[in-house]
C-alpha cells in the first residue's frame, strides 16, 4: 500500500522536530565542551580565583607581607592529603616555597588530579605559580607517600588594584580528583587487551 503524501503542516511539523532535535544535540556537545575551554580560560586569566602558572618571577619585590594559607581536600580517592605548612607569609613580588604530601592508602597505584583556586577571587590574577604538582596527572604507588613543592609569587600589581590592595591574606586550595585522562587511558588499553585474542583467531593459553 502506497504511502500518503505529507500535508504541507506536516512536513513543516517534521522539519520544525529536526531542528530540535540537531539544536538540542548542538547544546549538549557545546556544554560538555565548555568544561574543559572554561577551565583553560580561568587559568589563563586567573578568572573565578584560578591561580596562573607563570614562567619567571616578577623582577620587583615589594616591602609589604601578605599571608598565605593552604588548604587541602581530596574528592573520591582513598588518599591522605595536607600541607606541611599551614600558612606563610611573604612580601609582595618574593618567590614563596611551600611543602605537600599524599599518601595513598589504596592497594594499588591510583592517579589523580589536583585542581586549585584562590580566595578572594581577585587575587587569583596575581597570584602565580612557577612550578606545581598540579601542572600535571600524579600517579601514587600503593602505600606510599609523595611529597610535592610548590613555587609561588604574588605579582606586585596586587598592591594596587582596588579589588585586592587592602586584602592581607589570600588562601591557596587544592583539591585531588580521580584523573580523567587516566581513566580514559585504562579504558582504552584494556578494550585493547579484548580485542588481542580474536584478532590472533584464538584464545592465549599461559605457559604456552
Amino acid at each position: 500500500m502506497a504511502k500518503r503524501p505529507l500535508t504541507p503542516q506536516q512536513s513543516r511539523n517534521r522539519k520544525l522536530g529536526v531542528i530540535c532535535f540537531v539544536t538540542f544535540l548542538g547544546m549538549v556537545g557545546a556544554s560538555y565542551a565548555a568544561v574543559p575551554l572554561y577551565k583553560a580560560f580561568c587559568q589563563a586569566t586567573g578568572f573565578d580565583g584560578a591561580v596562573r602558572r607563570a614562567e619567571k618571577a616578577p623582577d620587583t619585590v615589594l616591602a609589604r607581607k601578605l599571608q598565605v594559607r593552604f588548604d587541602t581536600n581530596v574528592r573520591d580517592l582513598p588518599w591522605t592529603f595536607t600541607a606541611e605548612q599551614t600558612s606563610q607569609d611573604v612580601r609582595i613580588g618574593e618567590t614563596g616555597l611551600a611543602y605537600f604530601k599524599v599518601t595513598n592508602n589504596g592497594k594499588t597505584p591510583i592517579t589523580g588530579r589536583a585542581m586549585y583556586n584562590v580566595v578572594p577571587e581577585a587575587a587569583g590574577a596575581y597570584f602565580q605559580k612557577l612550578e606545581c604538582f598540579c601542572f600535571s596527572d600524579q600517579t601514587i604507588p600503593a602505600g606510599k607517600t609523595i611529597e610535592f613543592p610548590v613555587v609561588y609569587f604574588v605579582d606586585p600589581k596586587y598592591a594596587t588594584d582596588f579589588e585586592t590592595k587592602g586584602k592581607p591574606e589570600v588562601t591557596l586550595s587544592y583539591t585531588f580528583y580521580p584523573s580523567v585522562d587516566a581513566e580514559k587511558a585504562s579504558r582504552r588499553a584494556d578494550a585493547s587487551q579484548a580485542k588481542a585474542p580474536s584478532a590472533l583467531g584464538g584464545t592465549t593459553k599461559a605457559g604456552l
